[in-house]
């Protein structure tokens, strides 16, 4: 009898898959490389990937609305990647991660004011409680916290609620691959530019750099696969609930690579944003 691998295998990968790529970023930036240049080169790996992605079955074809549309959406995309790779280079990892997971709190807040979805008292509650879950962890840090990684990974969330609103406002329906390559072609396009135009790159220093930003850029363009396989199994809202999974593992694999050990105050309040994340999610 052939093993058949559970519905929610490719979303469990895919959290695990970008956990994992966030601490190795950490290690990028720490072998000498810089966010724009790590990213630019990330970007052209990826960009080949979801071509490599196209070439499989039928090819879908979009109009020129879904073209302007995801480009639109690529540049929010760049913004998101950038702030969260510097929020992972201001701060240790757990923290950047979770300032950024606050994004599925502000989609939820913005669909509401944008009417496309009520925000009931008890997602508002869940909210609040993720709210004081990120500051206890904020507040409980040993050594003191830069500022600026927080409002980096916040940021970052900002860039997220953006794509996702205007996914849900525009894209609707439209196939995920065309959204993904569009949207990537813009960003990679962007970060190229600005580099080229900043006239400098700074790459890593090192062997071991140079293998954790290859497996990076693979490894992140596979989530993106990964996510929208998972998406036509068991449906976006399974999905977005098992993508939790990427700040868990980023916790565990920055403790075991990078010794970034949490507190015991921390831990509690990390662990009371994720299940208030994941009850907003269930419950707003």
């Amino acid at each position: 009898m052939a093993f058949r691998l559970p519905p929610s295998a490719a979303a469990v990968a895919a959290g695990i898959s970008l956990g994992i790529s966030d601490v190795l970023a950490k290690l990028v930036l720490a072998s000498g490389a810089d966010v724009l240049s790590m990213l630019s080169f990330r970007s052209v790996i990826g960009l080949a990937f979801v071509a490599a992605w196209l070439g499989f079955g039928q090819k879908p074809k979009a109009d020129t609305r879904l073209r302007i549309i995801s480009m639109a959406s690529g540049v929010m995309f760049a913004g998101l990647i950038f702030c969260l790779f510097k929020a992972i280079e201001a701060i240790d990892v757990p923290t950047a991660v979770l300032s950024y997971f606050t994004y599925p709190l502000l989609t939820g807040i913005g669909a509401s004011l944008l009417g496309f979805e009520p925000l009931r008292i008890r997602g508002v509650l869940c909210a609040l409680a993720a709210f004081l879950g990120l500051g206890v962890m904020i507040g409980a840090h040993p050594a003191g916290l830069a500022i600026a990684g927080v409002v980096y990974g916040i940021g970052a969330a900002c860039c997220r609620t953006g794509v996702l609103l205007a996914t849900r406002a525009w894209l609707m329906g439209a196939d995920a691959r065309l959204t993904t390559w569009y949207s990537m072609i813009s960003s990679t396009a962007l970060f190229i530019a600005v580099s080229l135009a900043k006239n400098s790159w700074h790459m890593p220093q090192s062997g071991p750099g140079w293998s954790c930003l290859i497996v990076l850029s693979f490894a992140t363009t596979a989530a993106i696969l990964l996510v929208f396989i998972s998406t036509v199994r068991i449906g976006p809202f399974r999905t977005a609930l098992i993508m939790h999974l990427e700040p868990l593992f980023a916790m565990i694999t920055s403790a075991l690579l990078l010794s970034e050990v949490i507190t015991p105050l921390q831990g509690l309040g990390s662990a009371i944003m994720l299940a208030a994340l994941i009850a907003f999610q269930i419950w707003r």
